[in-house]
């Protein structure tokens, strides 16, 4: 998008509906959520067969379950005879197999329909091809990515490729062996703002000299406006009298053995589109996951990850949680200010980006070639 009546310095950003419209919202579930890679889950939330989680993806309620043959698999949550959603909860277990609470039609862990009254009487239904509709599944890092897709994207493209783009190479994130760290905390927010302001707000560090005094502190270079994900395999470094990325900067908790010396006492931030930011530091990562459920609310999923050793034996995570969580709430707080004055008559026609975020233009290029052409102010 790009305006003549600018400086040569400023960019454009979309306008105002695109935070707002109810349509805009729908076309991004349609055409974003339900074509890509979308993370749900923390695989170990899995642990035994017939425990499950359902998710929202787009307009699509998914029911993930690990099956007998330890497989982790993904269905939509969706009856075959009626449409009655099978689960309801955001968690559970079952023993063997989902029945659906209304006509009791029950499919086992693989999605295979085992049981429904007089079944048996209806030989010409196919066992399985009346069963659970499943969608495609990936494990990586710990964490469960389905796509909802019949012929999914590149996984290794858009998942792991966002993963190199920022860092250079896929190594560097290895060394963080983020698949066996635990989860020593997770926070749920609720926020009232669409997913993108949330997106853009990550993408950038104009505004972390303003709002994140905690931050800063820690990462003295993000006083000066330029965020880590502004430069390749850049991880911004901690101040010269700070020990740790602990919310007073005190020493932090056991490092994560594979974390070279050149990532030592250095942050890293990574966003895969179109809804995980991760964060790297020398002993524990910070991975967020987001749920648009309507143009102007976003759920995100936050979990704090150490080493196994140091969530068993019950050290205080607490000073680390701090830190983040601090910065999450004022960033929320942050989108949530800006949501409103999305539809405002003088943001009809969008706002300004200064040079340090010219990546937050990138994202909105991106946004509106995944819609199929640039949404119109009204």
């Amino acid at each position: 998008m790009t305006s003549t009546s600018l400086p040569d310095s400023l960019i454009a950003t979309l306008p105002g509906s695109c935070y707002t419209d109810p349509e805009v919202f729908a076309q991004e579930q349609e055409r974003i959520f339900e074509t890509m890679w979308f993370c749900v889950a923390r695989a170990s939330e899995l642990a035994r067969p017939g425990a499950f989680r359902t998710v929202e993806v787009g307009r699509e309620s998914i029911l993930v379950t690990r099956s007998r043959d330890n497989a982790i698999r993904a269905f939509f949550n969706v009856c075959r005879h009626r449409g009655a959603k099978l689960r309801t909860e955001e968690s559970g277990e079952v023993a063997r197999a989902f029945q659906c609470p209304y006509h009791a039609w029950t499919y086992d862990l693989t999605g295979k329909l085992i049981a429904a009254p007089n079944l048996t009487k209806m030989p010409d239904v196919g066992r399985t091809e009346y069963g659970l509709v499943g969608v495609h599944v990936r494990e990586w890092l710990g964490y469960v990515w389905v796509c909802l897709a019949e012929e999914p994207p590149s996984f290794e493209e858009q998942v792991i490729g966002a993963v190199v783009e920022r860092l250079g190479d896929v190594e560097p994130i290895e060394h963080y062996d983020i698949d066996n760290l635990a989860v020593g905390k997770r926070i749920v927010y609720d926020v009232k703002a669409n997913w993108k302001l949330i997106i853009e707000n990550f993408m950038e560090c104009y505004h972390c000299a303003t709002i994140h005094p905690e931050l800063t502190e820690v990462l003295p270079e993000f006083a000066d406006g330029y965020a880590a994900q502004y430069y390749v395999g850049h991880g911004a470094e901690f101040g010269s009298d700070i020990q740790g990325f602990t919310v007073d900067g005190t020493e932090g908790l056991d490092r994560i053995p594979g974390v070279s010396p050149d990532q030592d006492r250095r942050y890293y931030a990574i966003t895969v589109q179109p809804q995980v930011f991760i964060n790297l530091v020398p002993d524990h990562v910070i991975f967020h996951r987001m749920y648009p459920v309507a143009a102007d609310r976003t759920i995100v999923e936050c979990d704090w990850l150490y080493l196994k050793d140091v969530v068993d034996s019950g050290k205080d995570v607490s000073r680390s949680v701090e830190l983040f969580d601090r910065v999450n709430r004022q960033d929320f707080d942050a989108c949530e200010r800006c949501q409103p004055a999305m539809s405002s008559r003088l943001y009809a026609k969008g706002g300004v980006l200064v040079p340090s975020e010219h990546h937050i233009g990138a994202f909105h290029e991106w946004v509106q070639e995944r819609l199929g052409a640039a949404p119109q102010p009204r």
